[in-house]
């Protein structure tokens, strides 16, 4: 008797925007914020002195990366940053939250 009602009234648990914040947040154990900076911005992960002296190690400004950018990083091997083995869908999701979330910096470009 309600399943007529709950198959006329399904709505998604959460919205795109919030799947893609949360995608960002945790999406395999390690986030993507730690590294990419609150916003995407990319910030310093770690600071070091080597024979060359002090470096840095920060993570890359992501907020103006394409889709197609987002996924072959997200799918490729990388020194430094994690292997998250996420679908396309899940990184169009974080993709679509972080183009979102920095509206006013990306309309600075056009």
């Amino acid at each position: 008797m309600l399943l007529p009602l709950m198959l006329w009234g399904q709505e998604d648990f959460i919205s795109h925007y919030e799947y893609g914040e949360m995608l960002y947040a945790n999406p395999r154990g390690v986030s993507c914020s730690q590294c990419h900076g609150k916003n995407g911005e990319g910030q310093m992960i770690v600071e070091y002195r080597d024979i060359q002296g002090k470096q840095v190690l920060r993570g890359s400004d992501i907020r103006r990366d394409s889709l197609a950018v987002m996924i072959n990083a997200v799918n490729s091997y990388h020194e430094v940053m994690p292997r998250y083995y996420l679908t396309d869908e899940e990184v169009e999701a974080i993709y679509d939250y972080i183009k979102i979330k920095n509206q006013e910096y990306l309309l600075s470009f056009d």
